[in-house]
């Protein structure tokens, strides 16, 4: 498997990780984007294939081909594609459809035959141990209670958007929104595992049993509720 889970930026945050998907993939195939973790009803998946289009205007490929349903998901055959990209939204809305459609086994057993993957935000967030890291960001309004992930990480869990501030928010606004993501995480990592936290600007690829980061923040981890913070020129690898 070959896996490029990013921390939710987009636009120049990503350079890196499409830099890393361009030299990965099959330039002869098409990437299947996969949108479903939006709600139609705010944000269009017409709207969001003209995102993708400019977000991956740098990557070579012949073209991006896009499903509106967890039902049309599960009908594909994802030999066909050079990579899968899943695009964030609510991580709970996501999970759910992929496993009530059957479209989840079907990535596991992609991923576990050389699938390649990018994943942004909620679509990264799945691939760790368990989703209920994203509790504190995401509401589950779909009562979605089996919250286990594909764990590509080996019990580890990924939250996003770590560290970064909100340009509509004060300063105070945004250090009592990182504290009431570190507060989370840490009882998190007390009670269910491993977390790995990033920043919008990384994004950890995995290379079957390897990790790597890619990006140009710090990063963290936190184990029984203790935090870890890796100077990121220091340490491209992320031991499980």
């Amino acid at each position: 498997m070959q896996l490029i889970l990013c921390g939710g930026g987009s636009g120049d945050q990503n350079t890196l990780a499409n830099q890393k998907l361009n030299e990965i993939i099959d330039h002869t195939r098409p990437i299947l984007y996969i949108p479903l973790a939006m709600n139609e009803e705010e944000h269009s998946y017409d709207s969001c294939y003209e995102w993708i289009q400019g977000e991956l205007a740098n990557v070579d490929i012949p073209y991006i081909e896009m499903v509106r349903t967890f039902e049309e998901l599960a009908s594909k055959d994802f030999k066909h594609y050079a990579a899968l990209f899943i695009g964030g939204g609510n991580t709970y809305k996501l999970l759910l459809g992929l496993k009530q459609s059957g479209a989840f086994n079907n990535i596991r057993n992609y991923i576990n035959n050389d699938g390649k993957v990018i994943g942004g935000s909620a679509g990264a967030v799945i691939f760790g141990y368990d989703i209920n890291i994203i509790a504190s960001m995401d509401r589950n309004d779909v009562n979605l209670t089996d919250t286990r992930g594909f764990d590509v990480l080996s019990g580890i869990s990924i939250f996003p958007h770590y560290t970064n501030k909100k340009s509509k928010l004060t300063d105070d606004e945004n250090e009592e929104r990182l504290n009431k993501f570190t507060n989370s995480i840490i009882n998190f990592s007390k009670s269910i595992g491993k977390v790995i936290a990033i920043p919008e600007e990384d994004a950890i690829y995995v290379n079957n049993n390897s990790i790597e980061l890619l990006g140009t923040r710090d990063y963290f981890t936190f184990e029984n509720g203790l935090i870890n913070k890796f100077d990121i020129e220091d340490n491209k690898q992320i031991k499980r």
